[in-house]
Parts: structure tokens; C-alpha cells; sequence
């Protein structure tokens, strides 16, 4: 028996979502169909939604759905101080801490000379812009510890500093309430090279 081409075409694009291959998407797809209609159904009304109103913020290049996010605009932050992540979900992650109350800047992606990905698809010139708008006094760069995201902390530290702004790196080290025996020898040697006085 030949599958529907509709039900052919949602299994492919179930296939877009991250970790999801064939047999997953297969499986969602039938489970939308066969048990819960009125969830695909929703599913559908709201990424066509978010397709419709979900813009990025022109300051600081997150989702949004007005020019300018409510965290951009909010009087309470400090617009000194610029956190440069890769994500919106690394922006929700710093939030989430409740250790940061300065401004962002959503790169949405890392420098990836080997997938196309330049200064340019990482948005490095509104960036630059941004950082230069002579309200920021500090950048902090909290990239992914990835070679990607090392590579491209390090590029934005020289492209910045060469404009005369103090440049910070998030620190790395061991997880709170871990313990040595069970943490890698890397995030170790990192530890001890980034230790503190007391």
C-alpha cells in the first residue's frame, strides 16, 4: 500500500526538526493523524503564526514580534555591559541564572568556515554597530566552549577590542555541586588554569 502523498509530505517535514529522522517523524506523523487531530491542528495554527509575527529585534537581532524586544527596551537593564551569545535559547539560558542584567546580542549561529558560515551569515557587522553605539563599555563574550564557538569569541574579541572596548569570555570550570572524580580531564585543566584567589 502507497503512502498519501500529504501524509508523505508531513513525514518529511517532521524530518526538519532536530534528532528526528525517518522512523521518528513516521511515528509523529501517524499520532497526529490517527490520536490527536486537534493538537496538529494547533500545531499548525501557531507555526503559521510564528511564521507571520516572529521577526528578529534590531538591536539586539533575538525573536521578536516588534522591531525592538521588551528586553531591549526595558529601562532596567544595564546598557553598559553586552553579552554576545550564539542562540535565543543561550540568551533564555543567561535569563534564566539570574546572574546577568546587562543587553545581548543574538548572533544566531557560530563562525563555521567548513558549513559556509561567515562573518557575515553571523551577523557581525550589526554586531560591530551595536557594540560601538557608544553606550556599551564592556562586551562579554559568551560563545559555546566548541571550536566553533572558541573561534568565534576569539575573532569578535580582536574585532572589538580593536575598537577600543574592554572584551570579557565567560569562564569555565566545574559544574556546581560536582565532583573531581567525575568530571573530564579538560573541564579539570581549564579549572586549574582559570582558578582564583580567595
Amino acid at each position: 500500500m502507497k503512502t498519501p502523498s500529504s501524509l508523505e509530505a508531513l513525514i518529511a517535514a517532521l524530518r526538519c526538526l532536530p534528532g528526528v529522522g525517518p522512523k521518528s517523524a513516521q511515528r509523529m506523523a501517524y499520532h497526529l493523524m490517527q490520536r490527536d487531530q486537534e493538537g496538529a491542528a494547533q500545531l499548525s495554527e501557531a507555526l503559521t503564526q510564528a511564521l507571520e509575527k516572529i521577526r528578529h529585534c534590531e538591536r539586539c537581532n533575538s525573536y521578536a514580534e516588534e522591531a525592538v524586544c521588551a528586553l531591549c527596551r526595558s529601562p532596567r537593564r544595564d546598557a553598559t555591559l553586552l553579552c554576545v551569545v550564539e542562540t535565543p535559547a543561550d540568551l533564555l539560558m543567561m535569563e534564566q541564572a539570574q546572574c546577568y542584567q546587562g543587553l545581548y546580542f543574538v548572533l544566531m549561529g557560530a563562525l563555521s568556515p567548513l558549513d559556509g558560515v561567515g562573518p557575515k551569515e553571523i551577523h557581525l557587522d550589526r554586531l560591530v554597530k551595536r557594540a560601538t553605539d557608544g553606550n556599551v563599555r564592556e562586551a562579554i563574550l559568551a560563545t559555546n566552549f566548541t571550536v566553533e564557538g572558541e573561534a568565534t569569541a576569539h575573532y569578535i574579541g580582536e574585532l572589538l577590542r580593536a575598537r577600543g572596548l574592554k572584551v570579557t569570555r565567560i569562564a569555565r570550570g566545574l559544574p556546581v555541586g560536582g565532583e573531581l572524580e567525575h568530571v573530564d580531564s579538560g573541564t579539570l585543566a581549564q579549572a586549574v588554569l582559570e582558578r582564583r584567589e580567595v
